[in-house]
């Protein structure tokens, strides 16, 4: 079994992807690691739609670029879109009650949960928040009604060695209270 700290640390967005293809049994993998993250009363609001082809490929990455953001997306041979789903009955109680948005966590989690298998098998990915949510609906024939919240770039690293990870210390991000050790 992998050390999930190694993984962790080893794990970056990457922003410049080898021309080689994805096979489809990794992103499959990926899919699996995804569709078993854990979710609100296992509401599990998510939906992932893929794709390695190439004439759509170049479509989503015109549609993932502006402001000078995400020029490298390109050179990305996969792509996968996670669009929000309705919650379960009592998740969405649950979010009226507390006015917490389980959704968008629960997504986070999944899409966490895909990144790190990918980086398990080899590939390299990036999280994009910024793309045309309304040119991505129609490449992929998306509903009006449904919510695009992420896309996932998928490809093999054109650099081998992890850059440096910058984080701010352990101590600046958490705390111990009642009587817990110190850090």
């Amino acid at each position: 079994m992998t050390d999930f700290l190694a993984l962790v640390r080893t794990r970056q967005s990457c922003r410049a992807f080898d021309s080689r293809p994805v096979e489809r049994e990794k992103i499959v993998s990926c899919l699996e690691a995804a569709r078993l993250s854990p979710s609100g009363c296992n509401s599990q609001p998510w939906h992932y739609t893929v794709t390695d082809d190439p004439a759509l490929t170049e479509q989503i990455a015109a549609a993932v670029q502006g402001l000078g953001l995400n020029r490298f997306a390109f050179q990305v041979p996969a792509f996968a879109v996670v669009t929000e789903e309705k919650a379960e009955l009592l998740t969405r109680l649950a979010e009226r009650m507390d006015s917490q948005t389980f959704a968008q966590i629960d997504i986070g989690l999944s899409a966490a949960h895909f990144v790190l298998e990918a980086a398990e098998q080899g590939l390299g990915t990036c999280i994009l928040g910024w793309f045309d949510e309304e040119k991505l609906k129609q490449i992929f024939r998306i509903p009006q009604e449904r919510k695009i919240r992420l896309v996932i770039c998928i490809g093999y690293p054109a650099e081998k060695e992890p850059r440096q990870k910058l984080r701010k210390p352990l101590e600046e991000i958490s705390e111990w209270v009642g009587g817990g050790p110190s850090l």
